[in-house]
C-alpha cells in the first residue's frame, strides 16, 4: 500500500491544487463502500469522501481511518447539519464536503474542518468562500459542463472550484484545463465497487484518473 497522504504544512486547497482529484464514494454495502475506500487510498487517490447517505457512513469512515491511519485524508460528505460535522470528526473525518450552503458549513469552520462547500450560481458561489469554505464545490456541474466554469472564473479568477456531478475522464481533464483546481468524480471512478462490485476495475479506472490528474501542463512549464 502507497504511504497514505498528509496535510502537514499544506493547507486543504494546497492538497487539492496538488492532487487535483477527490473520490467519492456511496452505496448500500458498507463493508464493500470500505473496500472501496481501501482501494482508492491504495492506488493513490489522496482524498476520498464517503457521503452519509452510505450505509453505515460513519463505521466506514471510522474503519477506514483506523486500517489506514489517521493521515489518511479521509472526509464526509453529503453533510448538511451541525450535528452532522460533529458526528463526522468525532469518526475521524479530516474534511467536510457539503452539497449547499447550510448550517454544517459554518459548523465546520467553527471546528477547523476544511470545507468544499456546494454552490452553483456566482451568488452561492462568493457566498461560500465567504463563509469560510475552504474551495466551491461546483454542484451540479453537469448543468452547465466546462464551458459554464469557464464563464464563472472570467469574473471569479481567484475562486478555487471543484467540479462536481457527471464527471467522468474526458469531462475531469476539460474542467482542469478551463481552471478547476480539482474535480470530484463519483461513478464513473467508482463504479460498482461500493455496491459489492468489481474492484480490479476501480483500480484500473484510479490509475487513468490519478495519472490525468496528475498531469498539470501550466504546472510543468512554470
Amino acid at each position: 500500500m502507497k504511504p497514505p497522504h498528509t496535510v502537514h504544512a499544506d493547507t486543504f486547497p494546497a492538497v487539492l491544487r496538488r492532487t487535483r482529484l477527490a473520490a467519492i464514494v456511496r452505496g448500500p454495502d458498507a463493508d464493500a463502500a470500505l473496500r472501496t475506500v481501501m482501494t482508492l487510498l491504495d492506488e493513490g487517490v489522496a482524498l476520498v469522501e464517503v457521503s452519509l447517505n452510505t450505509a453505515d457512513a460513519l463505521g466506514v469512515i471510522r474503519r477506514a481511518v483506523a486500517e489506514a491511519g489517521p493521515s489518511a485524508l479521509v472526509g464526509a460528505g453529503t453533510v448538511l447539519t451541525e450535528d452532522d460535522v460533529a458526528r463526522a470528526r468525532e469518526a475521524g473525518a479530516s474534511w467536510i464536503v457539503t452539497p449547499a450552503l447550510t448550517e454544517s458549513v459554518a459548523a465546520s469552520v467553527r471546528v477547523g474542518l476544511p470545507v468544499l462547500a456546494g454552490a452553483l450560481t456566482p451568488t452561492e458561489a462568493v457566498a461560500a468562500r465567504g463563509a469560510g469554505a475552504d474551495a466551491v464545490k461546483l454542484f451540479p456541474a453537469s448543468v452547465g459542463g466546462s464551458a459554464y466554469l469557464k464563464a464563472l472564473r472570467d469574473p471569479f479568477p481567484d475562486l478555487p472550484f471543484v467540479p462536481v456531478g457527471g464527471v467522468d475522464l474526458t469531462g475531469a481533464e476539460q474542467y482542469l484545463s478551463h481552471g478547476a483546481v480539482a474535480v470530484g468524480v463519483g461513478s464513473p471512478l467508482v463504479g460498482d465497487a461500493a455496491h459489492g462490485g468489481d474492484l480490479d476495475g476501480l483500480r484500473a479506472r484510479a490509475r487513468r484518473f490519478v495519472a490525468l490528474c496528475a498531469h498539470d501542463p501550466l504546472r510543468e512549464e512554470a
